[in-house]
């Protein structure tokens, strides 16, 4: 008869053993069963791999990425290093209808971050060396300028993977060897960068505007201006 006075007590202690063992459970992996990385788990922290040539506005605060990318009427590389929400970036482009290169360094600041659309100003500083080739640009004329590049980035995650651009440069280029020499581009557009996985991203891109140069006082001209880019980036940390 003493038998059934047991049961109250024995079925207590198996279900705190079964709480203690619950309470003790590994928390479920965020790795997918086939061994990827699921970038949705690392949208919005420092571990997310989209974007290296453009995207996103501003690397998150110490990543770091190389890029290149070809086009017309340039090629270049980059580097780009996060800092506590700003961004520097060191670039050289080689402007091949007119075999001219730019050494840049330039500093990008987040201004907006309002879910998945940020927007960031752009101002960098540099120099131009122009070797005057007219084999594409009759136009074209030799100098050493110095060039001041504001401009305005802003982006849109559509995906995980995807993130659409809106791209605005105004370059300066201010003569150093001829102090009469002057050329400004003013250029927008758009594109897209895609990651592909293994910390790499493809960027497509383009822009149109105008451009006005001149290469001696009293002589300036005005065209059309444009900018097409591919470019491939690598997210290093």
């Amino acid at each position: 008869m003493k038998r059934p006075g047991c049961v109250g007590p024995l079925v207590s202690a198996l279900l705190l053993v079964s709480l203690e063992s619950a309470a003790q459970a590994p928390a479920a992996d965020a790795t997918p069963r086939d061994g990827g990385t699921d970038v949705s788990l690392l949208r919005g922290t420092s571990e997310d791999p989209l974007g290296a040539v453009l995207a996103p506005v501003t690397l998150p605060d110490g990543a770091t990425a190389l890029y290149g990318f070809v086009g017309a009427p340039e090629l270049g590389v980059g580097f780009r290093q996060g800092i506590s929400g700003f961004e520097l970036e060191a670039r050289a482009r080689l402007q091949w209808f007119q075999l001219s290169a730019a050494l840049e360094l330039a500093v990008r600041r987040k201004v907006l971050d309002q879910g998945s659309l940020a927007l960031a100003p752009t101002l960098g500083l540099g120099v131009v060396f122009n070797s005057g080739a007219t084999y594409m640009d009759d136009r074209n004329f030799s100098g050493v300028m110095l060039r001041v590049s504001p401009g305005l980035v802003a982006g849109w995650r559509v995906a995980d993977t995807v993130s659409v651009l809106g791209l605005v440069d105004v370059p300066v280029d201010i003569g150093l060897s001829n102090g009469q020499s002057r050329r400004i581009q003013a250029l927008g557009g758009g594109g897209a960068e895609v990651y592909l996985g293994s910390n790499l991203s493809v960027l497509a891109a383009g822009q149109l505007g105008v451009e006005s140069f001149q290469e001696r006082s009293g002589e300036s001209h005005t065209r059309l201006g444009f900018n097409v880019r591919l470019g491939l980036g690598l997210r290093l940390f």
